[in-house]
């Protein structure tokens, strides 16, 4: 189905869906092929099995426990990783034994389209776009009975799923009440959220978007005011970063209410879950006869040809001729990161960006790419990262370029817009729900950036686009 652009200005003018955010408009979806689609589909299921094996290492590394069947691997240093700099509370939340098996009910790796494929470069568990993405599906799919099939999630699988995703962790409630709460940090995403949870009342669903401060206890229940009646919360979706929760002043009520067993917690706060640096354990070389055991044959296949290199940016002293689990510089292995700051501008091809659990670490606001910055540039984000490991570890990637594709979009300089066929470079955002255990493709958000942006992301001059199948 192909779009006019009065159309989609209109739409999206009547049901704003970012907060003072703007993009660049295309009549068409973003196309896939079957062997694309069929190949996301494998790649949600590796996903989901990573996330169930990172949280036995995690597991297993503070319990001091084996990682191996028949071999001994210890390995305390991965839970010192990923609880370095957080609060003491939330890391015994995360180790509760009533946590254990809680995973992201929704998750969405970003994926970039290159010369040899997709590559994955970050995996998010409290992704933003869910109710974009079904709006946009809803937009280039069209409504029953005139539905275009071709629109990957159409028949509205991405409301549908979230909202299954999140009802079964209240498997006793028949239509539990479901709040979205969404903190003032994440307010760019309220109206997306806002939308989702009306969509989802047209259909009978108990979903309500609230502010955290909208929150109250009564006894050991979490509840809200529904037009002068007082609501008992079943289910809490967070779209709030753990490194936010300090700003959550209702934040000891849900910790309360979800310790006394009356409300479930989506995603479950556990940090583990949100770290960058966990690509980096998988790559890790200690690691490997671990990864081998805990995954699938496919999945591991799968994430070794989709994670590229990633190290974990420890400055821990190192005995003499000791070298650093890291890239190489002039032929050599590193023995100080800061040895990364002599690396030629080809050398560069790297990405330094903050683990987790702060404020820059959404956004691409914490990325240095190596070889799009100067000399000086490269040294302060090098040194940058050494002078916060004892806090928060960041974490070197390297850098694989997106290739360079065409699609048409609208050219606004005349009147009316003309359709232009650009060049730009992709990411896809898919998003897979969890329900009765297995993840479930339901959409996937295209963000088509200029050629010369080396970040992609949700810029002004990006189209952002939902996907359909082509043969």
């Amino acid at each position: 189905m192909s779009l006019d652009y009065e159309s989609i200005r209109s739409a999206l003018a009547a049901q704003p869906l970012f907060e003072a955010k703007t993009w660049q408009l295309s009549p068409e979806a973003w196309p896939l092929t079957a062997a694309q689609v069929a190949q996301l589909e494998t790649i949600g299921q590796a996903c989901f099995e990573f996330h169930q094996a990172l949280e036995a290492l995690y597991l297993r590394s503070v319990a001091g426990k084996n990682l191996l069947r028949n071999k001994p691997l210890l390995a305390p240093w991965v839970a010192d990783y990923l609880d370095r700099g957080k609060p003491a509370a939330l890391v015994a939340h995360a180790r509760d034994p009533r946590n254990r098996g809680q995973l992201p009910p929704v998750l969405r790796p970003d994926l970039l389209l290159t010369e040899e494929g997709f590559v994955l470069t970050e995996l998010d568990s409290v992704p933003g776009g869910i109710g974009l993405t079904a709006f946009l599906n809803r937009m280039y799919g069209g409504v029953a009975p005139a539905r275009d099939p071709s629109v990957l999630g159409t028949a509205d699988a991405m409301i549908a799923n979230f909202h299954a995703a999140l009802a079964t962790l209240s498997p006793q409630v028949r239509n539990p009440l479901i709040a979205l709460v969404v903190s003032d940090e994440a307010a760019t995403y309220r109206p997306e959220m806002e939308w989702l949870a009306h969509q989802l009342q047209l259909q009978g669903k108990r979903v309500f978007c609230l502010k955290p401060e909208a929150i109250f206890p009564l006894e050991n229940s979490l509840y809200f005011d529904a037009d002068g009646n007082p609501e008992k919360i079943d289910v809490l979706y967070r779209f709030f970063e753990l490194f936010d929760l300090e700003n959550i002043r209702t934040q000891k009520f849900i910790f309360e209410s979800w310790a006394a067993g009356e409300v479930a917690i989506a995603p479950p706060m556990r940090h583990f879950q949100e770290e960058k640096l966990a690509l980096a354990l998988f790559h890790h070389h200690l690691l490997q006869d671990y990864w081998s055991e805990a995954l699938s044959g496919s999945a591991l296949k799968q994430l070794r040809a989709l994670i590229p290199p990633s190290w974990v940016m420890d400055p821990a002293p190192l005995p003499p001729g000791a070298v650093l689990d890291g890239p190489r510089v002039a032929n050599r292995g590193l023995s100080d990161w800061r040895d990364l700051t002599n690396a030629s501008q080809k050398e560069r091809e790297l990405i330094i960006k903050i683990s987790g659990y702060h404020e820059t670490a959404w956004g691409a606001r914490s990325v240095v790419l190596g070889s799009d910055c100067s000399r000086e540039e490269w040294q302060r984000g090098v040194q940058g990262a050494i002078d916060l490991a004892p806090t928060h570890l960041h974490v070197l990637q390297a850098y694989k370029k997106p290739r360079r594709l065409e699609h048409p979009v609208f050219e606004t300089t005349g009147t009316p817009p003309a359709v232009v066929t650009k060049a730009g470079r992709l990411r896809l955002c898919p998003y897979y729900f969890t329900v009765n255990g297995r993840p479930r493709l339901s959409g996937a958000l295209a963000t088509f950036c200029p050629p010369d942006k080396k970040i992609i992301h949700g810029m002004q001059d990006a189209a952002l686009l939902p996907c359909r199948i082509v043969p």
